[in-house]
């Protein structure tokens, strides 16, 4: 686990990562309180490190849930990198801020494009965050795994590294 990571490269590392990677496993909660997650595209506004954005239908249950319970929590994951970040969501029919959002790809999901009337945006206020990221050489990330194998005892290898983050950037 890095401890030399100060909080602003941790934030900057974890949207980077995000940005990447992507794809979200959106997870919401139902009104029963169990847990309901699938994924979405993550949409970014440039500047805005404190929300990520997702292109939906109203009438979706995904919004139906953040409107009960805006508590959300949104995975990432890609070639060993993960990140989570939970946060709030908010449930938003601004024309503005979906033909801001708005890409070629989303047609399949909108065939009226960004003036589409069910579109909205389902808009996360970002509280915590996690990321893990392998070490660079997989090589070394290998021989970690082997050796606290066969031995029975945690590796002494470099296995990446590993950060909390705060909503204010501060470590979590």
């Amino acid at each position: 686990m890095s401890d030399d990571t100060n909080p602003q490269d941790a934030r900057e590392k974890l949207f980077a990562m995000i940005r990447d990677i992507q794809i979200a496993m959106v997870t919401t909660v139902e009104r029963d309180g169990s847990l309901r997650a699938r994924p979405m595209a993550a949409e970014f506004l440039e500047g805005d490190d404190d929300h990520l954005y997702f292109l939906t239908h109203i009438e979706s249950h995904k919004t139906e849930e953040a409107m009960h319970d805006p508590r959300v929590n949104l995975t990432f994951a890609k070639g060993g990198d993960y990140v989570s970040v939970s946060g709030t969501a908010t449930i938003s029919r601004d024309r503005e801020l979906i033909e801001k959002l708005w890409n070629e790809t989303q047609r399949s999901w909108f065939p009226a494009g960004p003036k589409d009337p069910a579109a909205c945006v389902f808009r996360v206020a970002l509280e915590y965050g996690e990321y893990w990221a392998p070490p660079a050489a997989t090589v070394t990330m290998a021989y970690g795994w082997a050796k606290a194998m066969l031995t029975g005892k945690d590796s002494d290898g470099d296995l990446g590294d590993n950060r909390k983050i705060g909503q204010t950037g501060a470590p979590g």
